[in-house]
Formats: structure tokens, C-alpha cells, sequence
């Protein structure tokens, strides 16, 4: 499963302090519509892609849940 990759690849110090740009919500691991890994926000309900393991937190790049 690809999420597994994001899960090892961060490590817990730098996951436990990423949030959310947009609300400063703390995100949850999950898996995108194509099956890849994302960060996913508790808040605002915005999803980040993460490439080669590096999440990106932008915004504007960013896909509403649901």
C-alpha cells in the first residue's frame, strides 16, 4: 500500500508538528483518488499530495475531500 511510504519516510518529530497551511489543523495520513498518498486536514478538510515522499503543503495545490 503507498501510504505505508509516507509513514516511513517522515520522520515522527517533523510529523508531529505539520499542519495544515490553511487552518493550522493537524492532518492525518490518507490515500488520494488515485491511490497515492496525501496528507489529509481535520479541519478544513483539504488534502495535500505528497511526491517522493515530501508533502506538498500548498494551498492553492491542494484538493477539497469528499
Amino acid at each position: 500500500m503507498r501510504e505505508d511510504v509516507l509513514v516511513t519516510t517522515l520522520d515522527p518529530w517533523l510529523r508531529e508538528i505539520l499542519r495544515c497551511p490553511a487552518c493550522l489543523s493537524t492532518l492525518r495520513d490518507g490515500t488520494g483518488p488515485s491511490g497515492d498518498p496525501e496528507l489529509q486536514c481535520t479541519g478544513c478538510e483539504l488534502a495535500y499530495r505528497v511526491d517522493g515522499g515530501i508533502p506538498v503543503l500548498l494551498v492553492d495545490e491542494a484538493r477539497a475531500q469528499g
